[in-house]
């Protein structure tokens, strides 16, 4: 793909606004990595296509800048759930923003096309079917269109793994609105699927950005998926009431390993398109409201799911191509803290997948293939599978040893003489006249005497029994990497064969290296991170106060506060409003709503005593009291906070608005009484607050006429 210059250097005031912006709505203190580049080129109104990993923070690569340009920012993404899930938090977060899509009650689509009408949306989400079905223009009335982002970008490329056609009309975007700029937004794509998004859009002159695919929190597993349920609740033993998601590949398999874990005693809930909608509904939101620990699921489950602290994803079967896996693992972790992701695979997989796709176009199915390949050669690969992973995506890990997958934290041994138990594999092989599948050959090496193989005589081969003290799940494990390896490849039903690479090693040329799993698979990360065990029990404590302000407030546990909030909350143990506004994630709205219950929990405070204060001491606290005031906190939680009167409060206030030169009321005093009080101001011959205060009838305190006073004065 070809190089892009990089985007302008934002002024030093514009990257101030951004990081402003990201403080007072997300309560974030930095930029991640190339989000300060991707909100640049935004601003600039320079096209753009930006890959990061799940979890790298995209969505604020364009949210940002949509609450810092005029307009309404245009979001298409095929997420629902994602959709709602965006909207929802920028609400919470005081933000105008809107979705419409398909199957949307009709009160909730006529309130944004009311918004629309009135524009107040500085972000509007819409379905591609939304964009084939309406005429824009008309939909979006006088509302202006500042840049339009095209989110999952990936589903454009036929390369890709997730390619669907209606994105390929968003290209006649450009002639609805020629004056916006145009940003695509994936977190799986290779470099030639990069440029062909960048074709597809008909990006003009894009900056193109790809961060590292590397997920350094999720530790990596692949194991064989003999005893798989047993090898399932060893994960999902190792997360204790933490959330998780279970990929299967069927249906069948999601209710029935659904229905294990139940008998097991674990919190799960199964999730396909074989359950009705309001079933699927109800164990969605359950899981997203930790209501339900663990949800098994077909791989269409997590699509736009923003829960930030799944701690663990397990797949029942081999994903159908690295992007998917990436994808799909990526769900673990977002948050930042350890998580892990498990696969269990067989080669049965991968017959399984090129059946689910057989009626598709040959070209698809070509495509599909080469996918498959891939993700089987890294489910059976013995060396580091993070090194292999972002080998796929064009990026070299930068270790020889990552520390955080099986192989890297001694999931793996060598096998003993390791070339001659190939030999013996192969040998075997050719034996069978290249006629017999993996477990068949399995048993002939064991020295099975079971009814077929005496049958057939083979019992008498050479090769039988050549491998009589191995167990079958190693046999059948060294089988399945020289098959990855491209020494054996597998024809019609299974049937092995040996390849030239594997004629090679039968000539007598060392080349093969084969491992064994150690007993156990590698410990994956503990689910609490780095906290002590006193930690852990105070952020559990939180966790409970987290989830009776989400009931209250009717959100997702994880809008009230995020694990990584908690997790630094038990580490740095705010003493107050200051500096819990300082907590990752604690933004201006969300220090308000929530900052005094955690506080309360954390301090197990029942009230807060007040006390009779000199004058010295009451002017002492201006300094903390203006810093509350900067983050817009009430002022009945400023006086609380520092144990003052509401009179006391109320004069450093009035100090406040006066030195920092303050001239808009409204922040305290609604619009309409803020211009009858300034009315009547206007036209006091004195000034003289009680008369003022009596012709409005009383509906204005001294404390709002005082407010807007001070405000005037400061406009001279």
């Amino acid at each position: 793909m070809t190089a892009t210059p990089p985007a302008k250097t934002s002024s030093a005031s514009t990257h101030q606004a951004l990081l402003g912006t990201l403080k007072d709505i997300w309560g974030y203190d930095e930029f991640r990595p190339l989000q300060d580049q991707a909100m640049t080129a935004v601003m600039q109104k320079r096209d753009s296509l930006v890959v990061l990993p799940t979890g790298g923070g995209k969505s604020l690569c364009f949210q940002a800048p949509a609450l810092r340009r005029p307009g309404m920012a245009l979001i298409i993404s095929p997420l629902i759930s994602l959709m709602r899930d965006q909207v929802m938090q920028l609400h919470r977060s005081g933000v105008e923003a809107g979705c419409l899509h398909s199957g949307q009650p009709q009160e909730e689509a006529w309130e944004v096309r009311q918004a629309l009408a009135e524009a107040r949306l500085k972000l509007l989400y819409l379905s591609p079917e939304r964009v084939a079905l309406d005429d824009l223009r008309q939909l979006l009335g006088p509302s202006e269109v500042s840049f339009i982002a095209i989110d999952e970008a990936h589903c454009i490329s036929m390369w890709g793994h997730d390619f669907r056609p209606e994105y390929r009309q968003f290209r006649e975007l450009r002639e609805v609105f020629p004056e916006a700029d145009m940003h695509g937004y994936t977190a799986t794509a290779t470099r030639e699927v990069s440029q062909d998004i960048v074709d597809q859009l008909g990006l003009r002159d894009p900056l193109v950005l790809r961060g590292s695919f590397d997920r350094p929190n999720i530790h990596y597993t692949a194991m064989p998926r003999k005893r798989a349920v047993d090898k399932l609740i060893e994960v999902v033993r190792r997360h204790p009431g933490q959330p998780g998601i279970i990929y299967c590949i069927s249906r069948k398999e999601t209710d029935r390993v659904a229905d294990q874990l139940s008998q097991k005693g674990f919190d799960a809930l199964p999730y396909h398109a074989g359950k009705d909608s309001e079933e699927r509904i109800a164990a969605q939101e359950s899981f997203i409201n930790d209501r339900t620990d663990i949800i098994v699921a077909t791989t269409a489950f997590g699509m736009g799911i923003n829960k930030p602290d799944v701690r663990f994803v397990v797949h029942m079967g081999m994903p159908k191509s690295l992007e998917n896996f990436q994808q799909e693992s990526g769900r673990a972790g977002r948050d930042g803290l350890p998580a892990e992701s498990v696969v269990l695979h067989s080669y049965q997989d991968v017959m399984t997948w090129k059946l689910v796709m057989s009626e598709a176009p040959p070209e698809m199915q070509r495509i599909a293939n080469a996918h498959l390949d891939k993700m089987y050669a890294w489910c059976n690969a013995t060396e580091c599978r993070r090194s292999l992973l972002l080998k796929h995506f064009d990026e070299r890990y930068p270790a020889d040893n990552c520390r955080h997958c099986d192989h890297c934290s001694g999931g793996f041994v060598p096998v003993p003489d390791s070339h001659t138990v190939a030999q013996k594999i192969l040998s075997c092989v050719k034996r069978l006249d290249e006629a017999h599948n993996a477990a068949y050959t399995t048993d002939v090496l064991r020295g099975s005497k079971r009814r077929a193989i005496l049958d057939a005589e083979h019992d008498k081969l050479s090769t039988h029994g050549l491998l009589h003290g191995e167990s079958r799940e190693a046999v059948e494990d060294w089988i399945e990497q020289l098959r990855a390896n491209e020494f054996l490849a597998a024809g019609e039903g299974g049937a092995l064969s040996v390849t030239r690479r594997g004629w090679e090693i039968l000539r007598n040329r060392k080349i093969a290296i084969l491992m064994d799993r150690t007993s156990k698979p590698a410990k994956g990360p503990e689910a609490s991170g780095d906290l002590t065990s006193d930690q852990q029990q105070e952020f559990e404590r939180l966790r409970a106060v987290r989830k009776e302000l989400a009931a209250r407030d009717k959100v997702p546990p994880y809008m009230v506060l995020g694990d990584r909030s908690l997790h630094e909350i038990v580490k740095r143990r705010p003493k107050n409003l200051i500096e819990f506004s300082r907590i990752h994630g604690v933004g201006k709205r969300k220090l308000n709503d929530y900052a005094e219950p955690f506080l309360d929990a954390l301090w197990q405070r029942q009230s807060r005593p007040r006390f009779h204060r000199s004058e010295a001491e009451i002017a002492a606290k201006k300094p903390d009291a203006y810093e509350l005031f900067d983050l817009n906190v009430p002022l009945e939680a400023v006086a609380r906070q520092l144990g003052l009167e509401n009179r006391e409060i109320e004069r450093h206030l009035t100090s406040y608005i006066r030195d920092r030169g303050l001239t808009d009321a409204t922040l305290w005093v609604p619009t309409d009484l803020a211009e009858e009080i300034e009315a009547e101001l206007e036209e006091s011959p004195d000034g003289r607050l009680a008369p003022i205060k009596k012709a409005l009838n009383h509906r204005a305190t001294y404390l709002q006429l005082r407010i807007v006073q001070a405000c005037l004065r400061n406009r001279g």
